[in-house]
């Protein structure tokens, strides 16, 4: 599989709690900070419903 990184760039304020959790459980919380992870269905399903409020790379 490949990998991504998913950096937060908007804030969770504001934003429904379905969201909020989502982006706690993709490890981030904090404006700028970035995450590399594993690109599985259950990560590309949160990814789809906060791509608002990331940006995603391929590494």
């Amino acid at each position: 599989m490949s990998q991504v990184k998913i950096t937060q760039v908007k804030s969770t304020i504001k934003r429904p709690e379905v969201q909020k959790r989502t982006i706690k459980a993709l490890g981030l919380g904090k404006l700028n900070r970035s995450v590399v992870k594993e690109l599985n269905p259950a990560i590309q399903g949160m990814i789809r419903s906060v791509q608002h409020m990331i940006v995603v790379e391929n590494i």
